[in-house]
């Protein structure tokens, strides 16, 4: 017996000729930092805050993957 299921994917759940790019999460998530670093920080620019995450990014190596986005804020917040 097999005990293995399938698994669906994104785009099995968007309509057909539609694509979704696989990094639309990261996007999301990334955007959900920056709304609210920005209503922590009211006094910073999108664009100062973006560079904030931007350095966090540096100084892991580059990448903020397995980083939780609640340190990547107190990371940011520490550096605006």
């Amino acid at each position: 017996e097999n005990s293995l299921q399938k698994t669906s994917t994104c785009s099995s759940v968007n309509p057909p000729g539609v694509f979704v790019s696989p990094y639309a999460l990261n996007l999301s998530s990334f955007t959900k930092l920056i709304k609210r670093l920005q209503q922590r920080h009211p006094g910073f620019s999108r664009e100062e805050i973006a560079d904030a995450v931007q350095e966090v990014r540096k100084m892991n190596k580059g990448v903020l993957s397995g980083l939780a986005i609640s340190s990547i804020e107190v990371k940011a917040s520490a550096i605006l």
